[in-house]
């Protein structure tokens, strides 16, 4: 007999450090530490040069050269930051590459998404994989506590959801390289029973516990980004993985997380007038389900 907690614990999975989103999404993409700072800022610095080379043919004495040297890298920044050319070409080394879910070329092939191997998925500065490994989804990102298991069912929602709050999306294309967890999870297919927390949401649940138990009054807890918290934590509720009619309901009650995530980042501003309205006819199916329970 397998232990299906040990199943889930092959898994390699990265937490978020500073702001290293896209070292943790490749690392999670490749179930193994393949990439360190180090590593993604040497790719980072090459393509700058290259970037450099070509401005230079231009004349180096032309004002758009002495311009170009005065801007910061495009690559990468202190925070940690690092452009799609810096993830695309870590991904050539291991002969990957990027195919953007929704162009045209990619939509016209009507591909399911679950015949799929994995996706990377940003958004603003943030990187994230879901992988299949073995017959199961997962949703590696680096924000999360631990891995979460996505439905087939519920994969072309969540993929959806994104989209639908601004993220980008790219298909992974080519032989991913051989891992424990894809030997393990290719036998035996796991079940999850409680499904990950943020990583702010698992601080923020250890300090309301410990000020409760100090203090006697929860209240006492400060944190900045409580409203955040306590918004996230309500827009995620356990349910079966397996029950699809559950993935649904998730699936609209996770519209509402990207957007108050979004919404709190930008200041309550949105990208454009038809994501507003797509996200606030989801928030009227969301009550509607609620008033009916």
């Amino acid at each position: 007999m397998f232990d299906r907690k040990l199943n889930m614990d092959s898994i390699f999975h990265e937490k978020q450090e500073g702001s290293l989103c896209a070292q943790h999404c490749l690392n999670n993409l490749l179930q193994g530490e393949y990439f360190t700072p180090v590593d993604l800022s040497s790719i980072a610095h090459q393509l700058d040069e290259e970037e450099r080379m070509r401005m230079a043919e231009g004349g180096m004495a032309s004002e758009e050269y002495r311009t170009f040297l005065q801007q910061p890298s495009g690559n990468m920044d202190d925070s940690g930051f690092f452009s799609i050319q810096v993830i695309s070409n870590a991904l050539r080394v291991w002969g990957l590459e990027l195919i953007l879910f929704n162009s045209r070329e990619y939509q016209s092939l009507m591909i399911n998404p679950i015949n799929e191997n994995a996706f990377i998925c940003n958004y603003k500065e943030h990187w994230f994989t879901i992988r299949k490994l073995g017959q199961q989804w997962f949703n590696l990102n680096s924000l999360l506590t631990g891995p979460e298991l996505i439905s087939d069912t519920y994969l072309a929602l969540f993929l959806a959801q994104l989209q639908q709050e601004g993220y980008s999306i790219f298909v992974i294309r080519g032989n991913l390289p051989e891992c424990e967890a894809e030997q393990i999870l290719g036998i035996m297919r796991v079940q999850q029973q409680q499904r990950p927390r943020l990583i702010g949401e698992e601080e923020a649940q250890t300090s309301a516990g410990y000020a409760e138990m100090v203090f006697g009054v929860e209240d006492e807890v400060v944190d900045e980004d409580d409203e955040l918290k306590k918004a996230l934590a309500l827009s995620r509720q356990d349910i079966d993985v397996e029950d699809e009619e559950a993935d649904l309901r998730r699936a609209i009650q996770l519209s509402m997380q990207g957007s108050q995530a979004a919404g709190s980042a930008a200041g309550g501003q949105r990208a454009g007038q038809n994501e507003a309205l797509t996200a606030e006819e989801l928030r009227r199916r969301r009550q509607a389900y609620f008033d009916r329970q």
